[in-house]
């Protein structure tokens, strides 16, 4: 049985501890748009006042992004930046890519294409020519 397709208005947000408490892994998955954009904001601002971590929000399941949820991964980034800590932020090939190089904000968020990249902080994403 094929898995249910999610409606345009979900999201799911799976949250995970990782490398000793040191990175949470957002791994965000359907819609982050307009209709979902608060609880994404609630939930990175909810994790970088409650300490001092480095986060890892992982888009690669995210089907769709809209100026709205791209101001809310910015203030993710101001927040964390405050606070001396990074965001990094997961993506495919795809519409997301295209979207982050369109509005040049692939310079300001630290991207990779994996997990692994974004842990080593190698293989960073840069703007498409």
């Amino acid at each position: 049985m094929a898995p249910a397709k999610m409606s345009h208005d979900e999201l799911s947000i799976d949250l995970k501890n990782e490398d000793g408490g040191e990175t949470l892994v957002f791994r965000l998955r359907g819609s982050l748009d307009l209709a979902t954009a608060p609880a994404v904001r609630a939930a990175l601002t909810d994790a970088t006042d409650r300490g001092s971590h480095n986060m890892i929000v992982d888009l690669t399941h995210l089907e769709f992004l809209d100026s709205t949820g791209l101001g809310v991964l910015i203030g993710a980034h101001r927040r964390t930046t405050e606070r001396s800590k990074t965001l990094r932020l997961i993506v495919n090939d795809g519409p997301i890519l295209r979207l982050l190089n369109i509005t040049g904000l692939i310079v300001v968020f630290s991207v990779y294409r994996s997990m692994e990249d974004a842990r080593r902080d190698s293989d960073r994403l840069t703007a498409a020519l």
